[in-house]
C-alpha cells in the first residue's frame, strides 16, 4: 500500500533511533506512520511532520508542531469504496488544516487517542 502514498505504522523504536537527532533531551516516540518518503512522528511532547522533497528527497524539511497549536482535528475513517482514513489538524492561525491520509490497515481511532491524549492537556 505504500506505493499508493498512503502512511502505514512504524514501530516508534526505530523511529526513534532514525530521527533521534530531531528530538529533544527526553523526548519519546510515542506513535509513527510513514508514507513513501515522508514520515509523522507523534512525540510526547509535538507532531513532526517530515517531508522529503524533490527527485532524490535529499532536500527534507522538518515541520514541528507544538500540540498546543493544534485548535482542533478530525478523523474520517475508511469506507467500503474509499480505502483510506484521513486525519486533519487546524492550528491556531492558520485557516487551512494539515491533512494526512492513511491506509485502512492503520487504527485512525488510535491517532486520534494519541492526539486527545496530548491537545486536550
Amino acid at each position: 500500500m505504500a506505493l499508493f502514498g498512503n502512511a502505514h505504522t512504524v514501530d516508534p523504536g526505530k523511529a526513534q533511533q532514525d530521527y533521534g537527532r530531531l528530538l529533544g533531551h527526553g523526548e519519546q516516540v510515542q506513535a509513527a506512520f510513514l508514507l513513501i518518503r515522508d514520515t509523522i512522528l507523534f512525540t510526547d511532547r509535538r507532531l513532526i511532520l517530515i517531508d522529503k522533497q524533490g527527485l532524490t528527497g535529499k532536500k527534507v524539511e522538518y515541520h514541528s508542531v507544538p500540540y498546543r497549536s493544534i485548535t482542533h482535528f478530525s478523523v474520517e475513517t475508511a469506507g467500503h469504496f474509499d480505502l483510506d482514513a484521513e486525519l486533519k489538524i487546524w492550528l491556531s492561525g492558520t485557516p487551512a488544516p494539515i491533512e494526512k491520509t492513511f491506509t485502512k490497515g492503520v487504527d485512525i481511532y488510535e491517532v486520534q487517542a494519541i492526539l486527545t491524549q496530548f491537545v486536550a492537556r
